[in-house]
């Protein structure tokens, strides 16, 4: 029985492991599907001939890559807003409904995207809105995954945070594929067959509700799960094993009203400041990836093959996400196992870990803004590992702060309501864009120092949590 739960956990996570990294979090690598669509001609009647500083006459195509812009903007805005509503879908009606939604969403996306073309070029506006939510469903149903293997539940957080910043290579793979003569359209195709296999997973190895935390004895799940000893008599004797083992009680020891409510959460200092950190942070990436090829062209000069080979160097560097982000649970779990101060409880001990965590995510967005901010071409290299590596410690450890900060009934609904908020806060980057394109004249060196300045907000939240722990500590002392 132990070796069979064994092997359905190990598979459960692998399997989460490979959604994850080639399918999740594809919508972030538009840089390389911008560059598949400019060849293919959407929004081609977008570029005008306009004269140039000689005299000459030029192609003028920043309405084009306005409009690019524009798709990626209302699209990664979706990806967030949407959390919301779907945590509480997911809260309420559990694991197997949220993923076959999920499931239909992002199928319906690659649909649009296969049967899209330079006249239907419109299509990418609800196309890629649907990839980004599909996408998002898919990383938050894998992450309770993480409660199946107890010391290291922050590591396996961060690792599927890790592996949905890797799968924007997707469009990279896709792009190359582009280039060697495999259509567009017969790329999406394949996506959307792939629907298959998410489906197969959510009824064989993943539970119906939910994979609770801490994990009771003998705990199962999927189509098959047998009797549990976690199962009261009552339940065991009815048959009803499923359902009483996916939900069963979260802490049996701790009484309701040590519980704090959905508002208390929202309405916490620790929410607050989490979701100042998350949103700071976020534009400045979206904000980067959304513009990052008309600035290679601008710093190219507009060299096809220069942008090309610096776009493919983008969306190698993404892969790297997956080995990035473990480190961040690293960082968090390092304290499992070690024995506690006298009268500290675990969620004090998880809290003080992630200071290390938060402190570091922040300061890795200032290096990675101050370098974007620089425009020497050679540069954008160091840009681009920094990148990837802060987006992984950023996700990892906003879906890990959330799981030790609060309770975790609440997991769902607050995830996606600091999503949905960071969202709005994100609309910033499109009249950034416009700002940029217009009134500076392509010059983005002055909204890039903007932003450089206002991440600085983000070391806010790892200074309150750790003033937090000293206080706790203080009294504890005290007593």
């Amino acid at each position: 029985m132990e070796n069979k739960l064994s092997v359905r956990r190990c598979l459960t996570f692998v399997t989460g492991l490979v959604e994850c990294l080639c399918f999740a979090g594809a919508v972030f690598g538009w840089a390389s599907l911008v560059f598949v669509l400019k060849e293919d001609g959407y929004f081609s009647h977008e570029c005008v001939n306009s004269t140039g500083v000689n005299g000459t006459q030029v192609l003028d195509c920043s309405l084009q890559d306005e409009k690019f812009s524009l798709v990626f903007t209302i699209a990664s805005f979706m990806n967030n807003f949407l959390t919301l509503p779907n945590g509480f879908i997911f809260d309420r009606f559990g694991t197997t409904v949220t993923r076959l939604y999920g499931i239909f969403l992002y199928t319906i996306g690659t649909l649009l995207v296969a049967f899209s073309s330079s006249a239907l070029a419109s299509l990418l506006f609800p196309a890629l809105s649907l990839l980004a939510v599909g996408g998002i469903l898919f990383l938050m149903t894998n992450m309770q995954v993480g409660n199946l293997f107890g010391s290291h539940r922050s590591t396996i957080i961060t690792l599927y945070n890790g592996a949905f910043d890797s799968s924007s290579a997707l469009f990279l793979i896709i792009k190359l594929l582009h280039e060697s003569g495999i259509t567009l359209r017969a790329a999406f195709l394949f996506l959307s067959s792939c629907s298959v296999i998410h489906v197969l997973r959510t009824f064989f190895l993943l539970p119906r509700k939910f994979i609770p935390y801490p994990l009771p004895d003998r705990y199962t799940y999927g189509m098959s799960c047998g009797k549990s000893e976690a199962v009261s008599a009552e339940g065991a004797a009815n048959g009803t094993v499923c359902t009483a083992a996916e939900e069963a009680p979260l802490n049996k020891d701790a009484p309701k009203k040590q519980e704090k409510s959905f508002r208390e959460c929202f309405l916490s200092r620790f929410f607050l400041w989490h979701l100042l950190w998350l949103s700071v942070m976020q534009l400045r990436h979206y904000l980067f990836i959304g513009t990052l090829n008309p600035m290679l062209q601008r710093l190219t000069g507009g060299e096809s093959s220069l942008v090309s080979r610096y776009t493919n160097a983008f969306a190698i560097t993404q892969l790297c996400g997956v080995l990035c982000a473990p480190w961040n649970g690293l960082i968090m779990d390092r304290h499992k196992g070690k024995p506690r101060a006298a009268g500290e409880s675990e969620q004090e001990a998880d809290l003080r870990a992630s200071v290390l965590s938060l402190f570091l995510t922040a300061l890795q967005c200032v290096l990675f803004s101050l370098c974007a901010s620089t425009p020497y071409l050679p540069l954008q290299y160091l840009t681009f590992v920094l990148q990837v590596l802060n987006r992984s410690f950023l996700y990892g450890g906003n879906a890990a702060f959330i799981s030790v900060a609060f309770p975790s009934c609440h997991f769902g609904k607050l995830y996606g309501l600091v999503m949905a908020l960071s969202a709005v806060f994100s609309l910033l980057q499109y009249p950034c864009f416009a700002l940029v394109k217009g009134v500076l004249g392509g010059d983005p060196l002055y909204v890039n120092v903007g932003l450089t300045i206002l991440s600085l907000l983000a070391f806010i939240h790892p200074l309150s949590v750790y003033l937090h722990c000293r206080t706790a500590t203080s009294q504890r002392a005290g007593r």
